[in-house]
């Protein structure tokens, strides 16, 4: 990476900041604008939200910081040896510090209604559906998304300038599918940010349902990047992810 490690920390910090507040934020827009109840149709337009934001942050803060916004993602590429270990701590960090202020910001525009509205945007497991379903959905929606980033910003034979569009795309085919069940986080810092804003500022908050947001993320993120790697054989990591920034910068 040509940018220090503080640039790309405080880029991670913004980019995911953002992912929350409007993606996020568009579910909290949906729920007060539909009275507490969100259509099929309304899913669509969350997802399209977040298939926005991403793109942009992606063109945005990729050539900086590869975009990860994601503890998943920054597990998944360090487990495949396309970035380094020894700063996978630290970019968690910083993704879980810019979820929280994008949670707090949600509240900031919407006021003490975000708090009751799905915990300021929060993910829970939809009525009807068990904890191991929702585990395996957020698992299966990280993989898809882990596949496309490995295929469109890691590996070197993808066309370049097409990343962001269709990982964003990606984000949202996958909340279209999994949003009913367990409201399609895909991310343990999404889900973290709003959870804590909810916290802090007073309102109650599932904690209890936290740990699908972890595990089915990232046990998802690195089956799918080691599945990637073995079957497209891409090339050899030799910048790490550098490499995935410079196709992104195209």
């Amino acid at each position: 990476m040509t940018a220090g490690l503080g640039r790309r920390l405080v880029a991670e910090a913004i980019g995911t900041m953002l992912l929350v507040l409007f993606g996020a934020g568009a579910l909290v827009a949906a729920i007060l604008v539909g009275k507490g109840y969100v259509t099929y149709a309304g899913v669509g337009i969350i997802g399209l939200s977040f298939a926005i934001v991403v793109a942009a942050v992606i063109y945005m803060f990729g050539p900086v910081s590869g975009a990860h916004i994601n503890p998943a993602v920054t597990i998944a590429l360090a487990a495949v040896r396309r970035f380094p270990w020894a700063e996978v701590l630290p970019y968690i960090l910083v993704q879980l510090i810019g979820a929280l202020c994008g949670g707090l910001l949600i509240n900031a525009i919407f006021g003490s209604a975000a708090l009751t509205a799905n915990y300021s945007g929060g993910t829970v497991v939809q009525t009807g559906h068990t904890s191991l379903q929702a585990v395996i959905a957020e698992g299966l929606g990280t993989a898809l998304l882990l596949l496309a980033i490995m295929a469109m910003a890691v590996d070197t034979r993808a066309p370049h300038g097409w990343a962001g569009l269709i990982i964003g795309l990606v984000v949202a085919g996958e909340i279209m599918v999994i949003g009913p069940i367990s409201n399609g986080s895909i991310n343990p810092a999404r889900t973290f940010g709003p959870y804590s804003a909810t916290a802090i500022l007073g309102g109650a908050t599932p904690w209890h349902e936290y740990w699908i947001y972890v595990v089915g993320p990232i046990v998802g993120a690195v089956v799918a990047a080691v599945s990637y790697v073995f079957v497209a054989r891409p090339a050899p990591a030799g910048q790490q992810q550098g490499t995935a920034a410079r196709k992104l910068a195209d």
